[in-house]
């Protein structure tokens, strides 16, 4: 078994209002509105579901998972909510940081220590995060555009630097 079925992890036709989000969030102001209140929002959805759900899988349809990386200066935990692309039995996750121009902190911090942990609806996986190769950027774009079309406008509107994605599979000792 994969990363995807052991975390259940999966995507579904998201309904009219959920589209309708969706465009808002891939959109240029959407982005930034969603980039600044998603994580509080996220914080109170998860709070009164008891963390059935998140503001993503209510609002868009998109499952989030909540990938815990070490921080590269601290040290310490840090978590962060992604939507993540199944490719084959592994799950992959792009580093868009909704179009805005920083690289995501998570990006750095796997780059600096590739073990991570994560977690979707209360099933946890220890996981290792490598680079996915040019074959595997093709097709995990190819797959996030059929499962939310604001990666391919966030990649647009991306200018001096590249979008880091990577693979996550379960770790040697999780298998």
């Amino acid at each position: 078994m994969g990363l995807a079925t052991d975390l259940g992890y999966h995507h579904r036709s998201p309904g009219a209002f959920q589209r309708a989000v969706q465009a808002f969030a891939s959109s240029r102001p959407g982005a930034w509105v969603f980039s600044k209140l998603l994580r509080h929002l996220d914080a109170v959805v998860l709070r009164v579901t008891r963390g059935q759900h998140t503001a993503p899988s209510l609002l868009a349809g998109l499952p989030v998972l909540d990938l815990t990386t070490t921080g590269r200066k601290s040290g310490q935990p840090r978590t962060s909510h992604l939507i993540s692309v199944p490719v084959g039995d592994d799950l992959a996750v792009l580093g868009t940081n909704f179009g805005q121009p920083r690289t995501p902190a998570w990006v750095l911090n796997l780059e600096a220590d590739p073990r991570a942990v994560v977690t979707y609806q209360q099933r946890t996986v220890e996981v290792v995060a490598r680079p996915a190769s040019p074959d595997e950027v093709r097709e995990v774009m190819e797959r996030a555009r059929a499962i939310y079309g604001g990666y391919e406008k966030y990649q647009q509107r991306i200018s001096g630097r590249r979008v880091r994605i990577f693979r996550l599979e379960p770790a040697p000792a999780a298998r």
